[in-house]
């Protein structure tokens, strides 16, 4: 028998006493029964629970007179409607020895993302398995991203035993197949129990229906499992906030990731070499002498610091690092596929900074394990990868700390998250480039022309008008005397970007590379002129970042694609349906118009002299070149 605790007293039990456990697996192999089953048998549930429970399995269960464990945690009207679980459900139980903070997540592919939740702060991975399904696809990937995310514990629970009338024999099978699967994956300790959930075999009573299992139950293993030894004890404070009060009152609001704080000690600022001296410890309840990992409190500091959102606090000598440069283990979260070079939001710990994928050194094969080489992510893929930040952050390897390992990246447009990764190691190569200054610089430059340099980049489909407005721009400007030079993207890929073709990864990266010569041109002080279709707003945007606003002038040349296949001056269109040509922009590949370009050119009615004009007078009233 267990001792349970009830409902509302879990967190009586004190935080080195918490077991977080996530629980994941294939759809409808009995997650939300199982922990459902554990609720009522640890007292957990309450008598109105109980009785709303009865209610909601005579109106969604399928056996008459018994309990729906599962709808304990399915909440969603649509979770019960489906009788799958598309949400992560946490729940808290506790018993004498143990609390335990349970994340029911999502069994179906595509909602991985869900998975990667519930198992971001576990100390154990409970994984389900249908014995008469074995080990799939899905509970391959849930393992792999369960050893990613440092889990070093896993319980196999292998369910429906009841299907198989209680044999030995098909549990035996998946418990060697599980292990053979997961032994390259460095778990430090992999459990195994036969179980059927609906029917409470082994969840916190042993089994007469199973004699021949003599190991633990669900519960005694969750109850016994060590995991202490597992969680990270570097001090690592993400400041949230800078607080002020009373005019004199300067405070960091923050949590203590990991590790604990005292007062009076000294701290760093990252891994740099600056310190500060910790002088309270602040909270609504009045002031600590400690704090612990999860604790949000407010520093006060002796010595007044230039620290704000986004640092880190450690100790001297301890860390993390500072750099923009790592690798990492990437899982792919969204429907659109990765595109290295473009640039996305990352967010680690309390900072968001721009960053990119530099390289994708290869994808990992779900089953198998192996290195797959590939140009891109799709959904669900988990890759291994090298990420570049625009400025400097504090990280960690996340085997170190998960507080300052993992990240996710966020689409700039959509504001959806894309991705969730785990550091690997900082690329130290990092550290041996410095950026050169020189005397002579792009205002020395630029006054040396008598002119402002700047980015003129015309973008629109194939056909639209691009090179030849540009070249008349161009004209009229030498004329004016204004030193230029034309990018135009079918040279560039004659040479420079001769290597790329055009799937969407390859785009990205061939305005990437034509991006940083522009800007490279700017910096010697010329009006650099752009003609390419570069058919993504966020490639167009990656590009006026690396100069600034004043010096990026967006044209759109808007001609109708119909316009533009009558046209057709290279045989494009024409090549394309007669199938000869793929990735066409238009056709068979997007074309995202820009949403507010600088210049907009409408090229039907109007001559290409005309439209040229447009663009110097444009030029002129920003000061560009004189009038």
């Amino acid at each position: 028998m267990h001792t349970s605790i009830a409902a509302n007293d879990w967190r009586d039990v004190g935080e080195r006493d918490q077991l977080h456990v996530v629980a994941c697996g294939s759809v409808d192999d009995g997650k939300s029964t199982l922990i459902g089953r554990l609720l009522i048998e640890t007292g957990s549930v309450t008598d109105d629970q109980l009785v709303r429970l009865s209610e909601l399995s005579r109106r969604y269960g399928g056996v008459a007179d018994e309990l729906e464990y599962a709808l304990l945690l399915d909440g969603l009207e649509a979770e019960r409607e489906q009788g799958i679980t598309i949400d992560v459900a946490y729940r808290y139980f506790a018993t004498a020895r143990r609390a335990f903070v349970v994340a029911d997540t999502p069994g179906h592919e595509q909602y991985t993302r869900n998975m990667l939740t519930g198992a971001s702060t576990a100390d154990l991975a409970l994984l389900l398995v249908d014995v008469r399904h074995g080990i799939t696809t899905q509970t391959m990937r849930h393992a792999r991203i369960a050893a990613l995310l440092g889990i070093r514990h896993v319980l196999v629970v292998v369910n429906k035993m009841d299907l198989v009338d209680h044999a030995e024999e098909p549990f035996v099978a998946v418990r060697d197949a599980f292990e053979m699967f997961a032994a390259p994956l460095g778990f430090a300790a992999i459990a195994a129990i036969p179980v059927a959930a609906r029917h409470g075999d082994n969840v916190a009573r042993p089994s007469e229906r199973m004699p021949w299992h003599r190991g633990a139950t669900v519960l005694e293993h969750l109850e016994s499992v060590d995991v202490a030894s597992a969680r990270p004890q570097a001090l690592r404070f993400l400041v949230q906030s800078v607080t002020r009060a009373n005019g004199d009152f300067r405070g960091l609001a923050g949590l203590v990731a990991s590790g604990d704080i005292v007062r009076g000690e000294t701290l760093a600022v990252g891994g740099s070499a600056r310190t500060v001296r910790l002088e309270r410890i602040v909270t609504l309840d009045g002031d600590l002498e400690r704090a612990a990992a999860g604790d949000a409190v407010t520093l006060v500091l002796a010595d007044h610091a230039d620290i704000g959102r986004g640092d880190v606090l450690a100790r001297p000598g301890a860390g993390p690092e500072i750099t923009d440069q790592f690798a990492a283990h990437l899982v792919w979260l969204d429907e659109h596929p990765l595109l290295p070079s473009r640039t996305y939001l990352l967010r680690i710990g309390t900072r968001m900074v721009p960053a990119s994928i530099t390289a994708l050194r290869h994808r990992i094969d779900i089953e198998t394990g192996g290195r797959v080489a590939g140009r891109t992510l799709a959904t669900n893929d988990i890759g291994v990868c090298n990420v570049s930040t625009a400025v400097p952050v504090p990280v960690d390897a996340y085997a170190d700390n998960r507080a300052t390992g993992a990240f996710i990246l966020i689409d700039r447009d959509s504001a959806a998250t894309v991705g969730a990764g785990m550091i690997d190691f900082s690329l130290h190569r990092a550290a041996n480039v410095r950026h050169q200054t020189f005397v002579v610089d792009k205002t020395a430059r630029a006054r040396q022309k008598g002119q402002q340099p700047c980015i003129v980049w015309f973008t629109g489909l194939p056909g639209a008008g691009k090179s030849t407005i540009m070249n008349l721009v161009e004209q009229l400007l030498v004329r004016r005397g204004a030193h230029t030079y034309a990018l135009d993207g079918d040279n560039l890929r004659g040479g420079l970007n001769h290597d790329l073709g055009f799937t969407d990864a390859d785009r990205v990266e061939n305005i990437r590379r034509a991006g940083e010569v522009a800007r490279l041109m700017v910096d010697a002080g010329l009006v650099v002129l752009c003609a390419f279709i570069s058919p993504f707003r966020a490639d167009r945007r990656m590009v006026r970042e690396l100069v600034g606003a004043t010096e990026f002038l967006e044209v759109f040349v808007d001609t109708p694609l119909g316009e533009c296949m009558a046209r057709d001056p290279k045989g494009l269109y024409a090549n394309a349906q007669a199938g000869r040509a793929r990735h066409v922009t238009g056709l068979d590949s997007p074309y995202e118009p820009p949403e507010a370009p600088d210049l907009h050119l409408v090229t039907i009615g109007a001559t290409a002299e005309r439209l040229a004009e447009t663009v110097i007078a444009e030029l002129e009233r920003r000061g560009t070149i004189g009038r």
